[in-house]
């Protein structure tokens, strides 16, 4: 279904200008209307020489507004970061990430092409940036897939292998770091709203995930993406690619692996009739993923993810950023005993939280 145009935001068009994707004449054209849109609803082509463009306001994210916008030479997609997530906790955040996700953006694509979408250009004075727009009819979403059961562990190990090539490549370039001086915004988008929001809803397991705080912070050995969710990856055509890097940082890769692994076990709770395609997706990844590690034992690798994933599990219910599709009391503890326990007795190995998870779901 079509959706109604909008104008974009003049500080979004002003931004534009600034990249040199926008002639500086064009302005507003008072018939274009207003309105929201689904990603991926049908465009009815660029605007006019010298006309502002019209686009459509995407939903979906919490963190940024998002418009795909039809320039003369073509659809293009818009980020503008917020200071304030919208979640229903307050979640603030640094808009200069946007920054990073685009120093991620590069990094990622030059050390595996097409691994995110080409970057167009990043205004600082806004916090945006324009990349190429990728049209869903050919780049669904992971998580859209994977909601309807699609569980694919061939797809699930060419994410690990994507992932594990950027962690590998940046990870050998140590002066990658100095790009990337992001611990103040790690912190304040991942580690205090999932981690420590999660330790002040279970007091009796502060310890532990303070400690979990403590360890990613010292393990700094790769450029993390940060977010790395089905919601964040698109199935292309040539391969899985990575969206919103807003919280790059030079930092533990143990938890980009750790964070998509939890999703894929939270998965088995919002479509129950695939749990064993998404248990098999976690094998694929894990082990995937492990086979590339170069940079440092892969055993040192492992334990680490192991420890971090229950952290991360009870945060998804628990802290600020509860995932939507587990609402039921009952759902909600059954990842609460699992996370617990793993807490209480962390792993070193990731089957043993698959066995743990995979026991409660017999139950």
């Amino acid at each position: 279904m079509q959706s109604d145009r909008a104008t974009p935001p003049p500080d979004i068009l002003d931004a534009l200008r600034r990249m040199g994707l926008l002639a500086a004449g064009a302005t507003s054209t008072p018939e274009a209307s207003t309105g929201e849109a689904s990603i991926g609803a049908a465009s009815t082509g660029p605007a006019p020489a010298g006309a502002a463009p019209t686009g459509e306001a995407l939903i979906g994210g919490v963190s940024s507004d998002i418009w795909r916008i039809d320039l003369p030479q073509g659809p293009v997609c818009v980020k503008r970061a917020l200071a304030k997530l919208r979640v229903a906790a307050d979640w603030q955040a640094p808009v200069d990430r946007n920054l990073y996700e685009a120093r991620w953006m590069r990094r990622a694509n030059a050390a595996v092409p097409g691994a995110a979408p080409a970057l167009l250009g990043q205004d600082a004075a806004s916090g945006a940036l324009a990349m190429r727009f990728l049209p869903p009819a050919d780049h669904p979403l992971w998580k859209d897939q994977l909601r309807d059961g699609h569980a694919d562990p061939g797809f699930a190990a060419a994410v690990a292998d994507r992932l594990v090539r950027i962690h590998a490549a940046t990870a050998a370039d140590p002066a990658v770091a100095a790009d990337f001086p992001t611990d103040a915004i790690f912190h304040a988008i991942r580690l205090e709203p999932y981690l420590l929001a999660t330790a002040r809803a279970h007091p009796d397991l502060a310890p532990q995930l303070a400690a979990l705080v403590a360890t990613t912070l010292a393990n700094k050995r790769a450029l993390v993406h940060g977010d790395v969710s089905p919601k964040n990856i698109l199935a292309g055509p040539a391969g899985p690619v990575f969206l919103d890097a807003e919280c790059a940082w030079w930092g533990d890769p143990a938890f980009d692996l750790a964070f998509c692994l939890n999703h894929l076990l939270l998965k088995c709770l919002w479509t129950p009739h695939a749990q064993a395609g998404f248990l098999a997706c976690f094998d694929a990844m894990a082990a995937t993923y492990r086979a590339g590690v170069a940079w440092e034992p892969a055993d040192a690798l492992e334990a680490r993810v192991a420890r971090l994933l229950p952290g991360l599990f009870l945060a998804r219910v628990d802290g600020k950023s509860p995932v939507e599709y587990i609402s039921t009391k009952a759902d909600k503890d059954r990842v609460r005993r699992v996370a617990r326990a793993l807490l209480a007795a962390p792993p070193t190995r990731l089957d043993a939280i698959r066995q743990a998870w995979t026991e409660e779901l017999a139950t």
